[in-house]
């Protein structure tokens, strides 16, 4: 079965294609489809939920690529900061005037902590997944999460994002330091993708 993924994350593509090893599945992803990036693409994570966002990436690229498609969508939520930077996980130091990237998220997430007890710093990652099996069908949804808590200094050298500052509950490290099976293992992506896998497997008995 051939499936497209809708992303253009390099760390989210090297996470997918791995947790799909082995598997009975041909994995695309837009640049493979030569889906050129599009303005309009700028518009498809506004929503106001996860779900939203990742079926909005889903309906886009199942249009053009005209095939099965996977679309998820991911982010921190940090208790002591209300659940931010949630949705916005990705743009968040862009949106406050901090600056684009990884290092300009993890920076205005230190920012904020800044003084907020260890015991008060709990979070955790959250994912879904959307599933498409034509533009216009009823998309397959499946959520998961991961536990854990934001430190004070970036520790680790691996993942993406806010790995160096995510503190795994079930590792007992970050994700940055994490090896990528530990890491597939726990994650909030991880777990979501093993979940939505188990399903596409049962339909295709």
């Amino acid at each position: 079965m051939k499936l497209l993924v809708a992303t253009r994350n390099e760390g989210k593509i090297r996470e997918i294609r791995d947790l799909f090893t082995g598997l009975p599945f041909e994995l695309a992803f837009p640049i493979d489809q030569f889906l050129e990036r599009l303005p309009d693409e700028a518009d498809l994570e506004r929503g106001t939920s996860f779900a939203e966002n990742a079926v909005a990436k889903a309906r886009y690229f199942a249009k053009r690529g005209t095939i099965p498609t996977l679309a998820e969508d991911s982010g921190l939520e940090v208790d002591a900061l209300e659940g931010a930077p949630g949705v916005f996980s990705a743009r968040w130091g862009q949106m406050h005037g901090a600056g684009a990237g990884d290092a300009a998220n993890n920076a205005l997430l230190l920012e904020r902590l800044a003084g907020v007890p260890d015991e008060q710093r709990t979070a955790r990652y959250r994912c879904v997944v959307a599933y498409l099996e034509t533009p216009l069908a009823k998309p397959q949804l499946v959520e998961a999460t991961c536990e854990g808590r934001i430190l004070s200094a970036p520790r680790g050298s691996g993942g993406f994002g806010y790995d160096p500052l995510f503190f795994s509950s079930d590792l007992g490290m970050t994700f940055a330091e994490a090896a990528m099976p530990a890491k597939q293992r726990v994650s909030h992506r991880g777990r979501a993708i093993r979940a939505l896998v188990e399903v596409l497997v049962r339909r295709s008995k």
